[in-house]
């Protein structure tokens, strides 16, 4: 993993960054509460040999798993500077922040990383219909042997 800079800004929007504002905001929209974002956690981060890292985030309320994505330096530190989800998407090679097209957005309640480092945990708080592109409220509503 490349280090990171000892003093972390925002990052500008571009065409390949979405903005924290690119979305519409409803006067009862969720809070964004931006996450600490520390050297010595990102240190701990293994991404994989493409820099990725597996992103599991989970509804605070219901507790369910609502979808996995990935994640690659720059998508893991606006998440946490954002308080939203930015994941990388691998097909189109491009960052995206869940919801901005949607309206289904994730802001993130608390953000873990495992034993290992190299699965991440979000707690979100989902707004709109849920996680899942298929218009389910998880990615995960499809059980074996049903």
């Amino acid at each position: 993993m490349s280090a990171m800079p000892q003093s972390v800004t925002p990052s500008s929007p571009t065409s390949e960054q979405p903005s924290p504002d690119s979305a519409s905001h409803g006067l009862d929209s969720p809070a964004v509460t931006p996450i600490a974002v520390r050297e010595q956690d990102f240190a701990q981060i293994t991404f994989n040999e493409d820099g990725l890292v597996a992103a599991i985030v989970t509804d605070i309320k219901t507790k369910d798993v609502l979808m996995m994505a990935w994640m690659n330096e720059e998508s893991l530190q606006m998440s946490l500077e954002q308080g939203r989800t930015v994941f990388w998407s691998r097909s189109r090679q491009e960052l995206w922040r869940k919801g901005d097209t949607s309206g289904d957005r994730q802001f993130i309640r608390s953000a873990a990383y495992d034993c290992d480092g190299d699965t991440l945990l979000f707690v979100v708080e989902q707004e709109g219909n849920g996680a899942c592109h298929t218009g389910n409220y998880s990615c995960f509503f499809r059980a074996f042997g049903a």
